[in-house]
């Protein structure tokens, strides 16, 4: 678990992971979850970059601000971090708070080199973040918009 000034941060069990699944009404986000908790069970070695992460308020009403995942670990060490936020939370800075943390964990961790993420152009809140936690520009799209690298 990592502990922010607000958040509770963790790894979501199985069963959570398909709870998210069963409960999810975007298709694209149903099937992301999908992916991510198939990449569980085929890497449980890596689970960690898979797995879905929780995010929750720690003021004692365990309310869940939105989550945030990796998209796996690459040979050359390099990790995607992807998240979202429940829009009753959004603009109150609960995302930076948590990617911040998240980002300076993986960095820690054994075989990552390099923490990377896309944001669609458009989605300014996502870039803000992104910026906020010390991300820039690669000058590389992908496939979701214009990655950023924290290294």
């Amino acid at each position: 678990m990592i502990k922010t000034k607000r958040l509770n941060i963790y790894p979501a069990s199985d069963e959570q992971m398909e709870t998210l699944i069963e409960e999810e009404n975007i298709p694209e986000l149903k099937a992301a979850y999908q992916e991510m908790l198939d990449g569980c069970r085929l890497h449980p070695e890596d689970r960690i970059w898979y797995v879905v992460w929780i995010m929750e308020r720690n003021d004692g009403t365990s309310t869940i601000t939105g989550n945030l995942s990796f998209k796996g670990i690459s040979e050359e060490g390099m990790v995607e971090i992807g998240y979202g936020t429940n829009p009753e939370f959004e603009g109150q800075g609960y995302m930076t708070e948590a990617v911040s943390a998240v980002v300076e964990w993986a960095e820690q961790q054994p075989g990552v080199r390099i923490v990377e993420a896309e944001a669609e152009e458009d989605n300014l809140a996502s870039i803000r973040v992104l910026e906020k936690c010390g991300f820039t520009r690669t000058g590389i799209m992908g496939e979701e918009g214009p990655r950023f690298s924290r290294k």
